[in-house]
């Protein structure tokens, strides 16, 4: 992604410190456009007033969320503080975003067995446990075999947001296609072995070092592995990584437009259906809560007003009319 010699070694310090694809992407393209909203100057240059400058002008002029604000936030932190071995002062005084969080886009079950239908083989297996489990779409990619516990019928979510591990339900229906997905998992790692070079799956360094023959062991390789073996970017490794989220993501729109679904549809949609069917069926929300890993019951109410009928539960007018004296 760096195209200039000093974001390239911004990256290369990212992969050596271990930071996901996701947050070296992100962090890289707020601090790019940090440097160009301050005229290019080098980042060793530039303050604390100019710091604040940019996360106003993000607030009021291109009006981002305040998790996007955050995130700017975040990575010019890591900047200067990590990278460049420079402290960063009292930020506080810059605008902040008051964007509102959109309400969250949910499908109904005849829909959710619609989008199903379209897809087949891992890719339905995939979308199931979205919508079933209630992962996001970066925990399902990362999950390993291990991570399935069939005799207790739940998956272990590990790291997922916020570094928090957690445990979800696992539809019994998905038990016999997750052993079966369990069962080309091992081929393919058999397949693996035999190649020259091959390394083995990849482990966070600490893992690595206390595990060190957990590479070349079944439990430890992707439950959705990719199609072909790569280069490890931090290593130069021969491995294989996980399924790439974003081709999933694009798996999962073009299923949702094959079955004639005029919503918007994501991944992060299925995970909203799920937490809402939930209470739809009479879960309580912190047990809701505890299945999505939220930190706060705050961030799991949302789902509650999708439950409401109408706006704030209020029965339109119009209804007493239609049903007495009017046709549409």
């Amino acid at each position: 992604m760096a195209n200039s010699p000093f974001l390239k070694t911004v990256e290369d310090y990212m992969w050596v410190q271990r930071y996901s694809r996701r947050t070296i992407d992100s962090y890289l393209y707020w601090i790019k456009y940090f440097i160009v909203f301050n005229e290019k100057r080098h980042p060793t240059e530039l303050g604390d007033t100019d710091i604040k400058r940019f996360l106003t002008f993000l607030a009021t002029e291109r009006q981002v969320s305040a998790g996007t604000q955050s995130l700017a936030l975040n990575a010019i932190v890591f900047l200067k503080t990590k990278f460049l071995g420079q402290t960063v002062g009292d930020l506080s005084g810059y605008s902040t975003s008051q964007k509102q969080r959109k309400l969250p886009v949910v499908l109904t079950g005849s829909e959710v067995s619609a989008l199903l239908a379209q897809v087949v083989g891992r890719q339905k297996l995939m979308v199931a446990l979205m919508y079933g489990s209630g992962l996001r779409r970066i925990e399902l990619v990362r999950l390993r075999v291990k991570d399935i516990d069939f005799d207790f019928r739940q998956i272990r979510v590990i790291n997922g947001k916020g570094g928090k591990h957690r445990l979800v339900t696992v539809a019994d229906e998905l038990l016999p296609p997750l052993r079966e997905q369990v069962k080309r998992v091992g081929a393919i790692f058999t397949r693996d072995k035999a190649i020259e070079h091959y390394a083995g799956v990849w482990l966070p360094d600490a893992l690595a070092r206390k595990y060190p023959s957990a590479p070349f062991e079944l439990g430890w390789h992707y439950l959705f592995p990719a199609s072909r073996l790569s280069i490890d970017p931090s290593s130069g490794r021969l491995r294989r990584h996980h399924f790439d989220e974003n081709n999933l993501n694009k798996a999962v729109k073009k299923a949702a437009r094959d079955a004639g679904i005029t919503k918007v549809v994501t991944c992060h949609t299925l995970r909203h259906s799920f937490a809402t069917h939930l209470l739809q069926s009479g879960a309580d929300i912190r047990t809701v809560q505890q299945q999505l890993g939220h930190a706060d019951v705050k961030t799991t109410e949302i789902y509650t007003h999708v439950l409401k009928q109408g706006a704030q539960g209020v029965k339109s007018p119009l209804s007493a009319l239609i049903s007495d004296s009017m046709e549409f």
